[in-house]
């Protein structure tokens, strides 16, 4: 391998691992651009972009947790889930919000969002929106 394809895999590693760590803490991907930031790479490998984190990057992040949840839905049948929920409310637009997650021995699953914004939250609503995830 030439020392110019040895850099670039270190370049594309390095990128992937910033990526993780910038979606893992939710670090603003303009911190990307400080001045602070570059210098922590090795010399002569440049750190990603706030517009590469926001590319190609995360594309391929979104594809490996794709991945990752389908492995996840693989052992339903066999362990089962456990169908979870919870609620919150966006202050500043005042909208509720239900959260659909599935716990399964091997971690939980983020699976929908739902608007509930002036609906009547009784048991009949809850069920049909259970259902719905269900079916899905």
């Amino acid at each position: 391998m030439t020392f110019k394809g040895m850099v670039k895999g270190t370049r594309n590693m390095l990128e992937k691992y910033v990526g993780k760590w910038f979606y893992d803490k939710g670090i603003r991907f303009d911190e990307a651009n400080n001045p602070y930031f570059s210098p922590m790479a090795k010399p002569g490998i440049k750190p990603p972009t706030a517009y590469e984190l926001t590319g190609l990057i995360l594309d391929e992040e979104v594809e490996e947790v794709k991945k990752w949840i389908e492995e996840y839905k693989q052992d339903w049948p066999r362990t089962g889930i456990t169908l979870m929920s919870d609620s919150w409310l966006n202050k500043v637009s005042k909208n509720y919000y239900l959260n659909f997650l599935a716990y399964s021995p091997k971690g939980t699953t983020f699976l929908s969002s739902k608007n509930v914004s002036g609906k009547k939250n009784d048991a009949n609503f809850l069920v049909q929106l259970y259902d719905l995830i269900v079916e899905a």
